[in-house]
C-alpha cells in the first residue's frame, strides 16, 4: 500500500497538493479512463482529481504493481483506507468512491522503497474487484459531477473561496500563493475539491467530500469544514494572543524589577522583599511568642521569602504572619487591686447586685494575695434587662481590664468559636481569637452573651468547642484551627450571660460559676431610675435637670402601670418617652420647665398597659392565682376551674405541657379521695365534666409549681366558695395532699408583690429561700409556709394571717 510522505518522527504527514493549470485540466478532463485499472491503497490522505500529490512505496505488492504501471499506460486508481493500521488490506477495507490517476514520475530510494508523483484525473467508482494477486485490479466507471448553474451554487463557490482566503491568512502552514489559484479557479466543482485537499480534517471527512457528486451539495459540506477550522484558528490565535501578552508582561516586569534591583543596589538600600522580610522578623523577635509559636512563624517566613508577591499563596502566608505577630502573646494589662476603688465603680454604675459585686472584689483580694490566680469563669443567669451585660463592662473597668463582648445567640457554625483551616479560601481565625487581638491583651473580660442561645447544625457544636476555651485546666493551650499553634487563655476573665440554664448542656454548665441576678422591686426600680435611668435619658436629649422633674409617684406609676417585667428595659423606653414629650415642649418654647406626676401619665403615655386583675379574676368560686417562674422573671397566674353535665372527663386547656397536665390529675385525684375531710358535699362526680383552664392560652405553660393552685381551684368551685383576692400559691402537689417545694421563689415573690398580693402561700421546704427575697418584700406580705393542702385552706378562703405569724417555723401547729 502506498502513503503520503513520511516526518522525521516517523509519523506520515500528507505532502504539499498543487493544483493544475486550467488548460491542462481541461485536456485531463478529456482523457479516456481504461474501464480496468490497478488499485493501489492509501493510507492517511485522499487524492482528488486535478491534484498532484507525491506517494510513497515500501511493500513489495505495491512495487509491482508500480512497475506494471511504468511499464504500462501508466493509469491506476486511488483509494483510501477506511483504517489506516490494518496490515493485510482486503477489498471491503477500502472505499468504493476513489480518484483515477496517471503516474508522472517515480524515484527509487536506496532502502528498496520508490517514491512516486501521481496526478489525479477524474472521480470513478470501484465497481467489482477482478484481481488480488500480486495486488489489487479492479473495473472502475466515471462518475460525472451534477451541477446546477444557479445564483445559490455561485454564492456557496464565492463564500468557500472568501472563506478560504481567511483561513490562509490565520494558518501558517498554508502558502500565500494559495489565495492567487482560489482567485483564479471558476470551476465550483475545482474549487471545492482543491479547498478539501488543504484543510486540516480527518481522511474520513475528505472522503465524504470526494464522495459526493452533486457540486452543490459539495460546497455546503466544503463551507461547514472551513467554518470549523477556522473556529479552531481563531482560538487558537486568541490563545497564542494571549500567551505572547503574558510573556511580554512577565518580561517587562522582569526587565523593571532588574533596574530597580540595580537602582536600590546603587543607592544601598536593598531590594523590596529582603527588607520586608526583615521588617517581619524584627516584629516576631518583639512579639515574644512562646518557642512553638515562633517556630511556626518563622518556617512561614521562610515559604513567604519564596514565594512571588503576585501568587494568591502569597496573600494568604502573609495573612497568616501579620496574625501571629498582632496577637498579644505577652502583653497584658495591670489589674487594678484597690479593692475600695473597684467597690466604688461597680457601685457607680450599678444599683445591687450585691452577688456579683462581691464575687468580684473576692476575685481581687485572692489575685492580691497570690499573683499567679487563673481568671475565674462565671455564668450570670437572670431576665432580660437585668443588667448581665453591662455589669460585664463594669467588672473591666473597676479592675483596669481591657473588655471584649462576643454574642452567641444564633451560633451554629463551630467555626466560629475555632475559626476555619487555612487550607479553605477566606478562612479566619475564630472569634476567641479575633476578639483578643482587637483587646490587644491576653487578660481581657471577654464576655460571651446568650450563651443560653447557642445552635447547633450540620456545621458542628459551638457549644462543645467551648468546652475546652471555659476550662481552666484546658485553656491554657486553647487550639485554634487557623492560628494551628496553641494560646493561653488561663488570663482571661470569661463571663457568660444566660437567661435560662435549661438549654445550656450540662457539661459545659458545670464549667462555669453560677451567679443569679434576680428582678428588681418596685423600690430597687425608683432607686435605679433616680439615680442612673433618668441622668442618661436627660443627657440623651439634651436636657437639665431643671427643665424636667419627675415625681417619685410619676416613677411607681410607670413601673406599676406601664411595665411589668423583672429588668428596667421597657421602664428606660418610657423615661426616654417622657423625655422626647419634655424636650418637644422646651423646644417649640411652650414652657420652660416640667414637673410630672402620676396623674399626667394618662396624657403623656397613653392609658394604663398593666393593671391588677386579682380582685376581679377571683370573684366567682373556681378561680385562684398561682406564681409562675418564666424567662423575664416572675408572674402571676390564674387558674379556672367550672363543671358541666358530662361523664366525668376531665378537660385541660391553655396551652399546657405535660407536666402541669398530670399536675391537674394529680389534683383531681387527690380531691376526690379526700372529699370528706375537705368537706366538700358535691356528689354524682360521674355525671359531670370537669374543664381546668388557664388563661393567656397563646403561651406556653408547663412545670409542677401549679399543682397546689389548680387544686384549690377546684375545691372552690366544688364548695362554691370565691378564694381571697390578695392570696397567691405555689406548690407540688402529691395524691396525699402533699405540698412539696418548688424553684424560682425570689422572682415569684417579687411579681406577687407587683401585682398587689399581701400573702403568699408557699411549700414549708421553700422557706430557707426567703434568704433571697428583699427586705421591703418580706414587710410586705405574708408568707404562710404549708406542708399539706389542708392546712393552706383557712388561709385561701379567708383566714387573715399577720406577718410576724407568718414567719413561726410551722404556722399551723
Amino acid at each position: 500500500m502506498a502513503g503520503s510522505e513520511n516526518n522525521n518522527n516517523g509519523e506520515e504527514r500528507e505532502q504539499p497538493v498543487l493544483r493544475v493549470e486550467d488548460d491542462v485540466q481541461d485536456k485531463i478532463e478529456k482523457i479516456k479512463i481504461p474501464s480496468e485499472t490497478p488499485v493501489l491503497p492509501v493510507k492517511d490522505t485522499v487524492v482528488f482529481p486535478g491534484m498532484v500529490a507525491a506517494l510513497s512505496v515500501y511493500t513489495d505488492r505495491d512495487l509491482k504493481l508500480l512497475n506494471d504501471v511504468l511499464a504500462g499506460n501508466r493509469f491506476l486508481t486511488l483509494t483510501a483506507q477506511k483504517e489506516k493500521d490494518i496490515k493485510v488490506v482486503k477489498p471491503s477495507d477500502l472505499y468504493e468512491c476513489a480518484t483515477a490517476a496517471v503516474v508522472l514520475q517515480m524515484l527509487r530510494m536506496p532502502d528498496n522503497s520508490a517514491k512516486m508523483l501521481v496526478q489525479g484525473l477524474r472521480r470513478v467508482k470501484i465497481t467489482e474487484y477482478i484481481q488480488s494477486d500480486p495486488y489489487f485490479k479492479a473495473k472502475v466507471s466515471v462518475v460525472e459531477d451534477v451541477f446546477e448553474s444557479d445564483i445559490e451554487t455561485e454564492a456557496l463557490a464565492r463564500n468557500a473561496a472568501d472563506q478560504f482566503v481567511r483561513m490562509i491568512s490565520m494558518a501558517p502552514s498554508l502558502p500565500e500563493e494559495l489565495k492567487v489559484a482560489i482567485v483564479n479557479i471558476d470551476n465550483p466543482s475545482r474549487l471545492a475539491d482543491l479547498i478539501t485537499s488543504h484543510l486540516n480534517v480527518a481522511v474520513t471527512e475528505k472522503q465524504k467530500v470526494l464522495e459526493q457528486a452533486n457540486v452543490k451539495l459539495r460546497l455546503q459540506k466544503v463551507t461547514s469544514l472551513i467554518t470549523s477550522e477556522l473556529e479552531v484558528l481563531e482560538m487558537a490565535t486568541k490563545i497564542q494572543s494571549q500567551v505572547r501578552s503574558e510573556m511580554e508582561k512577565g518580561q517587562k516586569e522582569y526587565y523593571l524589577r532588574q533596574q530597580l534591583k540595580a537602582i536600590q543596589d546603587e543607592l544601598g538600600e536593598g531590594d523590596e522583599r529582603s527588607m520586608e522580610a526583615k521588617e517581619l522578623k524584627e516584629k516576631i523577635e518583639k512579639a515574644k511568642m512562646p518557642a512553638e509559636a515562633k517556630k511556626e512563624a518563622m518556617r512561614e517566613l521562610d515559604r513567604l521569602s519564596k514565594m512571588h508577591s503576585a501568587s494568591a499563596e502569597y496573600t494568604v502566608s502573609r495573612t497568616y504572619l501579620d496574625l501571629l505577630i498582632a496577637l498579644p502573646w505577652s502583653v497584658s494589662t495591670e489589674d487594678r487591686l484597690d479593692i475600695k476603688v473597684a467597690r466604688e465603680i461597680l457601685d457607680e454604675d450599678h444599683y445591687d447586685l450585691e452577688k456579683v459585686k462581691e464575687r468580684i472584689l473576692e476575685y481581687l483580694a485572692v489575685r492580691k494575695l497570690k499573683n499567679d490566680m487563673k481568671g475565674p469563669i462565671l455564668c450570670f443567669v437572670g431576665p432580660p434587662g437585668t443588667g448581665k451585660t453591662s455589669v460585664g463592662m463594669s467588672i473591666a473597668r473597676a479592675i483596669g481590664r481591657k473588655f471584649v463582648r462576643m454574642s452567641l445567640g444564633g451560633v451554629r457554625d463551630e467555626a466560629e468559636i475555632r475559626g476555619h483551616r487555612r487550607t479553605y479560601i477566606g478562612a479566619l481565625p475564630g472569634r476567641i481569637i479575633q476578639g483578643l487581638k482587637k483587646a490587644e491583651s491576653n487578660n481581657p473580660v471577654f464576655m460571651l452573651d446568650e450563651i443560653d442561645k447557642l445552635g447547633a447544625d450540620f456545621r458542628g457544636d459551638p457549644s462543645a468547642a467551648l468546652l475546652e476555651v471555659l476550662d481552666p485546666e484546658q485553656n491554657h493551650a486553647f487550639s485554634d484551627h487557623y492560628l494551628d499553634v496553641a494560646f493561653d487563655l488561663s488570663n482571661v476573665m470569661f463571663i457568660t450571660t444566660a437567661n435560662i440554664l435549661d438549654t445550656v448542656p450540662p457539661a459545659l454548665k458545670d464549667r462555669m460559676e453560677v451567679l443569679e441576678l434576680p428582678g428588681y422591686t418596685a423600690e430597687e426600680k425608683v432607686s435605679i431610675a433616680r439615680k442612673f435611668t433618668i441622668p442618661k435619658q436627660l443627657k440623651a436629649h439634651g436636657l437639665t435637670a431643671e427643665q424636667i422633674t419627675i415625681t417619685d409617684g410619676a416613677i411607681k406609676a410607670v413601673i406599676s402601670d406601664y411595665t411589668r417585667e423583672a429588668g428596667l428595659r421597657n421602664l428606660e423606653r418610657e423615661i426616654a418617652n417622657l423625655c422626647r414629650k419634655t424636650a418637644k415642649k422646651i423646644a417649640s418654647e411652650e414652657e420652660k420647665s416640667v414637673t410630672i406626676d402620676a396623674d399626667q401619665l394618662n396624657t403623656l403615655l397613653g392609658p394604663i398597659k398593666f393593671f391588677s386583675e386579682v380582685a376581679e379574676r377571683t370573684t366567682e368560686p373556681g378561680v385562684a392565682t398561682g406564681l409562675a417562674w418564666t424567662q423575664a422573671g416572675g408572674d402571676i397566674l390564674f387558674i379556672e376551674a367550672t363543671y358541666m353535665p358530662g361523664a366525668e372527663k376531665l378537660m385541660l386547656t391553655g396551652h399546657l405541657g405535660e407536666v402541669m397536665k398530670e399536675s391537674a390529675q394529680a389534683a383531681m385525684s387527690y380531691i376526690r379521695a379526700k372529699q370528706k375531710k375537705l368537706d366538700i358535699a358535691f356528689k354524682d362526680f360521674s355525671k359531670y365534666n370537669f374543664h381546668i383552664h388557664v388563661p393567656a392560652g397563646a403561651i406556653p405553660k408547663d412545670g409542677p409549681s401549679a399543682g397546689v393552685t389548680i387544686a384549690v381551684a377546684l375545691i372552690s368551685l366544688l364548695k362554691n366558695t370565691p378564694v381571697r383576692s390578695d392570696v397567691a400559691m405555689t406548690g407540688e402537689i402529691t395524691l396525699r395532699g402533699r405540698v412539696l417545694p418548688v424553684g424560682g421563689i425570689k422572682e415569684k415573690v417579687l411579681a406577687a408583690k407587683r401585682a398587689g398580693i399581701t400573702t403568699i402561700v408557699l411549700p414549708k421546704r421553700n422557706e430557707k429561700d426567703l434568704v433571697e427575697v428583699p427586705e421591703n418584700a418580706k414587710k410586705e406580705i405574708n408568707f404562710v409556709f404549708v406542708e399539706t393542702v389542708e392546712e393552706m385552706l383557712p388561709v385561701v378562703f379567708g383566714e387573715i394571717v399577720s406577718p410576724a405569724e407568718s414567719k413561726k417555723k410551722s404556722f399551723f401547729k
